[in-house]
């Protein structure tokens, strides 16, 4: 039974996603964002829970991979899909929105098979792409998608991301290296969470959560010598 624990959280952010999925294409934008962060949240333990208990195996690794295609690749597809039908001119665009989870497929399968991504990560990783959407979701579709501007603006936010996904771009792990807390070791994520800090308090909206990781990709692009030279 034991080993089975890791492979029940991964089921419960597969369930997140599935639910974030229906949420999203009936229009309630506010819980599929909802569902969507707390299947990340089950994503962060379940890999932390298997390696606790020893029992981290493929099956669970492979399930890790589905859960995440559907909880933070489909589902913030389901968003922006939404988003871009609020505007009857450009509805047709909407469909668009279906690039979005081939890319999150193809950006897991890369990463499962990739040796170079133990300790950061090569391309925008699928959860933080679904982060993005969480925040444009609960900014409100009434102020991001009634004009066409807008509507322009989010697709291109959208084919961005998706090559930022399977692209080879350095992105730093928000890990720290606990046996050594000083400024030197971690200041990549120093830097990082006192520039959240700062965007959370100017803004003091949802929308921080966007400006968090459009703040993470900028940072990363600064820092890649720095990536390399570890």
């Amino acid at each position: 039974m034991k080993k089975q624990i890791p492979n029940l959280i991964t089921l419960g952010n597969l369930l997140c996603g599935v639910l974030a999925s229906l949420f999203a294409a009936v229009g309630h934008l506010n819980l599929a964002a909802l569902f969507i962060c707390l299947g990340i949240f089950l994503d962060f333990f379940d890999g932390m829970a298997a390696r606790l208990l020893n029992v981290a195996s493929p099956l669970g690794k492979e399930l890790d991979s589905l859960a995440d295609l559907v909880t933070s690749g489909v589902a913030p597809g389901f968003i922006l899909m939404a988003l871009l039908w609020d505007n009857p001119i450009s509805r047709w665009l909407s469909y668009i929105a279906l690039l979005m989870p081939l890319f999150a497929a193809y950006r897991l399968a890369k990463f499962n098979l990739d040796t170079r991504q133990s300790h950061s990560f090569l391309g925008l990783p699928v959860p933080a792409n679904a982060l993005i959407w969480v925040g444009l979701a609960l900014c409100g579709s009434d102020a991001l998608s009634l004009n066409n501007a807008n509507t322009i603006i989010l697709i291109v936010i959208s084919l961005i991301t998706n090559i930022l996904m399977v692209s080879e771009l350095p992105m730093f792990s928000l890990k720290f290296n606990f046996k050594d807390l000083s400024w030197h070791t971690n200041f990549i994520q120093y830097i990082f969470l006192i520039g959240c800090a700062l965007i959370i308090i100017l803004t003091r909206q949802w929308c921080a959560i966007s400006l968090i990781i459009l703040w993470y990709i900028i940072f990363s692009i600064i820092t890649r010598k720095q990536q390399h030279a570890e």
